[in-house]
């Protein structure tokens, strides 16, 4: 096995670590803090992608970031039908703002903020063990695609967009979601039925991470900015969290969640 493969394991590692200690802090704490860190984490994604689709929008760049920001912190604050139009605010902003790129800077967006207010939410509705099953069966999907991949290769998923993705590392990913699901269902009383929806959040963290990979494909850059050693930016980091946030906000329209634990 060549070991260049590994190259940047330790610097990923590194960086990891300091990511780790932010996000367990701010995910313990809850409240404020858990809400400060999502906002400042949705608008640098949102300054992120202004960088990609509009190199040329300086301004734009801050001030969309900036708006994000303060719509994540006041939208959670307020009863749902209220902050379904505010935080529709910062993809409308950017049509008036942006020069290029202005479409999928709004879908982008709308996907961000969504993701940010679904995880505040999560977050403040159901404590702290439901936003641990989420972020666990995101990051196991990652590192065992991470690992997976490279140990076993194999097939390409979608080479012309993400050359490094393989098939083996994909359904890794889908086992250790399951396993996880597994687990928390055991934890918490919750039914078998978490483990297939944890390998659908694990595929929509998938999905989030091969869109970000086409964004940057388009862009022709390899990553959303130089923000984090080893993992490139904030959009980079945490695409499959948007995804995965994104799509347990509609995937709690049609099923029971938690599963098992509503009719007790």
């Amino acid at each position: 096995m060549s070991s260049h493969r590994w190259d940047d394991l330790k610097v990923r590692l590194a960086s990891a670590v300091v990511m780790l200690a932010v996000g367990v802090f701010g995910v313990a704490m809850g409240g404020w803090v858990f809400h400060l860190l999502i906002a400042a984490a949705s608008g640098i994604m949102v300054w992120e992608l202004v960088c990609l689709l509009d190199t040329g929008r300086t301004k734009s760049q801050y001030v969309l970031g900036i708006a994000t920001f303060l719509v994540a912190l006041v939208a959670i604050r307020l009863p749902g039908s209220f902050a379904l139009p505010l935080l529709m605010v910062p993809a409308m902003l950017g049509f008036a703002r942006m020069d290029q790129g202005a479409t999928r800077y709004g879908v982008f967006t709308t996907l961000i903020v969504f993701a940010g207010y679904g995880m505040m939410s999560l977050r403040d509705d159901l404590g702290l063990v439901w936003i641990l099953w989420l972020l666990t069966t995101v990051v196991v999907t990652d590192v065992f695609g991470y690992f997976a991949g490279r140990a076993i290769g194999g097939p390409k998923f979608w080479p012309k967009v993400s050359p490094k993705k393989t098939w083996s590392g994909t359904v890794a990913g889908w086992v250790a979601a399951a396993i996880v699901g597994l687990l928390f269902a055991w934890i918490t009383g919750a039914s078998a039925g978490l483990a297939g929806i944890s390998i659908a959040v694990s595929m929509a963290s998938q999905i989030g991470d091969i869109a970000e990979s086409a964004l940057k494909r388009k862009a022709g850059v390899k990553d959303s900015s130089n923000m984090i050693p080893g993992h490139g930016g904030l959009l980079d980091r945490f695409d499959g969290m948007l995804g995965a946030a994104v799509f347990l906000v509609f995937a709690t329209q049609i099923v029971d969640f938690p599963p098992g634990l509503i009719a007790q």
